[in-house]
């Protein structure tokens, strides 16, 4: 009977754990330790829908240079790929209906050149700015983009920083962290770098 009592313990402990990585996205899916997240506004409005803004974003266009820099701290891109099915960027239902509508997904990669931190940037071409303000509101618990293939196994996302923003119909992340178990890293300036990408969709506006 105890030989029962400690198998049923041992299989509730791993359910209990299976369920808990299922709620996280799974250990290949980890959140960022700190998150910020912005919803749209009115400045946005002349690209509010895709209708109004109907040409597709280029690989050219989000990301025209090879590296990213602030604060005197450069990383250089380790390639981009542009998705036309939106979920597999993604974990946690919110997000997946979140994404319903989305045409395409541009994802790049980037480190510095010691490969002590690793950052990814991605924008979501959605239909509309409320999918926008539904992505970024899933993203704050529950749900979250997943690692870019070829992210390093060292990528600590639990000490990871990532920035969110609804930009009419579009949606930008920068996620940047620490690879390995090195020391105190500053990513206040990685972070900066990897954002800035976010930049480019500002001259949307003015088409």
């Amino acid at each position: 009977m105890r030989k029962w009592i400690a198998v049923a313990a041992v299989l509730l402990a791993v359910a209990g754990t299976a369920a808990f990585l299922w709620l996280r996205g799974g250990e290949d899916a980890p959140r960022p330790a700190t998150f910020r997240s912005e919803l749209t506004t009115a400045h946005y409005a002349p690209i509010a829908t895709r209708a109004a803004d109907p040409d597709p974003l280029s690989a050219a266009e989000m990301f025209p240079a090879g590296s990213v820099t602030a604060g005197g701290v450069t990383l250089a891109s380790k390639g981009t790929e542009t998705l036309t099915d939106c979920v597999p960027a993604v974990w946690g239902s919110a997000a997946e209906t979140a994404v319903a509508g989305c045409t395409q997904v541009l994802r790049a990669r980037y480190a510095t050149p010691d490969g002590r931190i690793s950052g990814q940037f991605l924008v979501f071409n959605l239909a509309d700015s409320a999918a926008a303000d539904r992505l970024v509101t899933a993203f704050k618990s529950g749900a979250f983009v997943r690692p870019a293939p070829g992210t390093p196994e060292g990528f600590d996302g639990s000490r990871s920083w990532a920035q969110a923003r609804a930009l009419g119909h579009y949606v930008t992340v920068s996620w940047v962290a620490p690879v390995g178990g090195a020391g105190r890293v500053d990513l206040t300036y990685p972070q900066l770098a990897v954002d800035n990408l976010s930049l480019a969709i500002q001259r949307r506006l003015v088409r």
